[in-house]
């Protein structure tokens, strides 16, 4: 019986053209950085978890509904084709949609939760239970933080909802780490013995950038926290990366997203081939 993940496959889904400040509280705003907007697969039990959905892109197509949700001057959304970034990013790993079992959430920002149209009515969605109740609160508040309800206010979607750290796949935690939004969830993946064990921490936005995670650097973006407070996520994500002699890693880092894409893509290619 396996007892944890047996692939991994990064997906690039985007990037976001923006200041650095976003990432980093403090940052000058003159500041710029074209960061990555991630997706993670994990090969489990049952098939394959998705951990994070993109954009959805009605929202930047349609001029008016751009204008809208994706106004802001200082911010660009970027897609990487013509399509629906999730499926051509699927297609080019391989791997059907339909092959996708569950959906894991990190929060419900614009570029985590806008792909969950793919996935109404066809899979469970895993959230914190927090972070579902901030965006259908009906409070204004959620969309002036980029939180857009037409993303996820369908009856259809299976919720499957935590309050606090959950397995929600044999080798995937969900670890609450709040701060940048209300219920925000970081992810430790433990590796299969069959493909050598160990095993990574997925940060997604408790920690953006590696400056983040090395400096201890509170991220920009929060909501009702003092940027200080999302100082102690990180110290928690650290801790358990060390006690388990796993790699923390930052969720838009434009550097390290790349290199660990081709890095996974690599071994477990050569996994596969043994």
């Amino acid at each position: 019986m396996s007892s944890g993940v047996r692939e991994i496959v990064l997906l690039t889904l985007g990037w976001e053209d923006l200041p650095k400040s976003v990432s980093v509280h403090g940052a000058s705003p003159e500041q710029r950085l074209r960061e990555p907007v991630p997706g993670v697969l994990l090969h489990c039990d049952g098939g394959w978890l998705l951990l994070d959905t993109g954009f959805n892109t009605a929202l930047i197509n349609d001029p008016a509904l751009r204008r809208r949700f994706h106004g802001r001057p200082d911010f660009r959304a970027i897609l990487p084709g013509p399509g629906e970034p999730l499926e051509e990013a699927l297609a080019r790993a391989g791997i059907g949609i339909d092959e996708i079992h569950a959906v894991g959430l990190s929060h419900l920002h614009y570029d985590h939760a806008g792909g969950l149209k793919h996935f109404a009515g066809r899979v469970p969605v895993h959230v914190q239970r927090r972070e579902l109740d901030y965006g259908l609160s009906g409070s204004p508040a959620p969309e002036q933080h980029a939180i857009y309800r037409v993303d996820f206010d369908d009856p259809s979607i299976d919720w499957r909802t935590a309050d606090g750290d959950a397995e929600i796949a044999p080798g995937v935690t969900a670890v609450l780490t709040a701060g940048h939004t209300p219920g925000h969830q970081s992810f430790v993946v433990d590796l299969d013995a069959s493909v050598g064990g160990g095993g990574f921490v997925f940060a997604f936005d408790a920690a953006d950038l590696t400056e983040n995670i090395e400096q201890e650097l509170p991220v920009g973006g929060t909501v009702d926290v003092d940027p200080e407070a999302t100082v102690e996520p990180i110290r928690r994500l650290k801790r358990i990366a060390a006690e388990r002699g796993y790699r923390l890693v930052p969720g838009h880092d434009p550097v390290v997203w790349p290199t660990l894409t081709s890095e996974l893509a690599t071994y477990f290619a050569g996994v596969r081939r043994l």
